[in-house]
């Protein structure tokens, strides 16, 4: 089992009518804007540990679990909106940080989100880090037809009971998912992990601690253009970290490239892109010692400290 290096508390704050919880490591330090970490799709904040361990400085973090996500209720949603975590932040960053800007790390969709939020708040970012956080595919308005019908028809399945997330026999089993699904997770980790991604809900059934309502198509389409204007309010200076082992190609199968998303990120005015050696998408799990010393390198470069 993976031994910790810093121990984080766990803390629940009142938050759109939700009971939000959120993984703290360290004290406020006076003149040291909090670091804010926020993870990705199906993950939850206690996903960061390896990247807080690894930091040289202590620092004052804050990482919530999004709505519907580890112990944090989903409130009865049915469905989940970006728009949703873009308040949840805001109101987190006013209770944890009403008076100054925070440095803000976001994973995938937590990186979607962060670059969002910058550009609708950007008094609100110091810096902004970005990984694997590389949007969606271009729609375009004559797909909202059957977006909104394939949306009413995921709703209605989800409200009878017959959408919901896979079960394990074991905390082992779990484990057993976490390294199938990312072949550079070691074993240990791969354990600690578990026993925050997952809960023994009923005797011998582990289940992930995940809404299966996360799985209902957002019935919004993505469009690249109110996405781009976004980005280029920005006024954060954006690191970019990407991962060697490339995913996006498997995922999206051609629709989506990572020259589109670079292109993207052209609208961005302060921007530094760099690629981490033997990782994937799980890099912060991966590769946790880099990445602690891109964050530290970055937020002190750009400060002029």
């Amino acid at each position: 089992m993976y031994t910790i290096q810093k121990v984080s508390r766990s803390v629940f704050i009142p938050v759109r009518g939700l009971q939000y919880h959120v993984r703290v490591w360290g004290e406020p330090q006076p003149g040291q804007p909090p670091l804010v970490l926020v993870h990705g799709w199906m993950d939850v904040a206690a996903s960061f540990q390896f990247v807080v361990d690894a930091l040289a400085q202590d620092q004052f973090v804050i990482a919530p679990d999004w709505r519907g996500f580890g112990l944090t209720a989903s409130g009865g949603a049915d469905s989940f909106w970006y728009p949703d975590y873009l308040a949840d932040l805001d109101a987190l960053l006013d209770h944890f940080s009403p008076d100054r800007p925070v440095n803000l790390v976001g994973h995938s969709m937590g990186g979607n989100i962060a670059m969002l939020y910058a550009g609708v708040r950007p008094e609100r970012v110091l810096h902004l880090i970005n990984l694997e956080g590389f949007g969606l595919p271009a729609t375009q308005p004559d797909q909202a037809p059957e977006r909104l019908t394939r949306w009413l028809n995921e709703v209605k399945q989800h409200n009878s009971g017959t959408l919901s997330l896979k079960t394990y026999p074991s905390l082992q089993a779990v484990a057993r998912r976490l390294m199938k699904n990312n072949p550079y997770v070691s074993e240990e980790k791969a354990h600690w992990l578990a026993n925050h991604w997952s809960a023994e809900l009923s005797p011998g059934q582990w289940t992930i601690l995940g809404e299966a309502s996360h799985k209902v198509i957002n019935p919004q389409l993505y469009r690249v253009d109110e996405v781009l204007a976004i980005f280029r309010c920005i006024k954060a200076p954006v690191l970019m970290i990407e991962a060697s082992d490339e995913s996006m190609t498997q995922w999206w199968r051609g629709s989506f490239t990572l020259a589109e998303h670079r292109q993207r990120m052209q609208q961005v005015a302060q921007l530094e892109v760099v690629t981490v050696p033997d990782c994937g998408h799980m890099l912060h799990h991966d590769q946790p010692e880099a990445l602690a010393g891109l964050i530290a390198r970055f937020i002190a470069q750009v400060a002029g400290t």
